[in-house]
Parts: C-alpha cells; sequence; structure tokens
C-alpha cells in the first residue's frame, strides 16, 4: 500500500479512545510517519540545577523546546542526556 494509499489516523481524545483503537485497528492501513518517538521518565529526580544564562539563549531554548512540545526543563534535561550518552 503507497503512502497515498494510507489513511490518516483519527482524533484519540482518551486513554480507552486509543487502547480500543489498537485493538480493533489493522495499523498497517494507516500512516504512521507522523508519530514522533516518545521517551518516558520513570528515574526519580531529586538533584536541582540553577544557573544563569543571557536571556537571548534562554528565548531560544523556550523557542526550541515549545517547537518540540515540552516543556523547557525537560528539554534541557533532554539535551543533556543525548550528550552525555554519547561516547
Amino acid at each position: 500500500m503507497s503512502k497515498a494509499e494510507l489513511k490518516q489516523m483519527p482524533p484519540l481524545t482518551s486513554d480507552e479512545e486509543a487502547e480500543r483503537f489498537v485493538e480493533e485497528a489493522d495499523l498497517s492501513e494507516y500512516d504512521l510517519s507522523v508519530f514522533k518517538p516518545m521517551r518516558f521518565e520513570f528515574a526519580k529526580k531529586s538533584a536541582v540545577l540553577n544557573m544563569r544564562i543571557p536571556p537571548s539563549l534562554l528565548s531560544a531554548v523556550k523557542r526550541k523546546a515549545e517547537a518540540k512540545g515540552v516543556p523547557v526543563t525537560r528539554y534541557v534535561r533532554m539535551l543533556m542526556e543525548e550528550d552525555v550518552s554519547r561516547p
């Protein structure tokens, strides 16, 4: 099936709707290219980091976080995790 023939994902407004959809639908008929990888955070966060940065840098970070659809602190934490995980 070509991408043009794939169905668009319906809006799912609750976990129950999503579970029902996944149970009943043939997902191979849907365009799943719109999905983004999602990270779930389970580790307890108890350490605090306080830093001073230029307002222009903070504005840029806020714009990037908003574009990714995540809160600023989570975005900064994601950047730090990506950096320290590289060899």
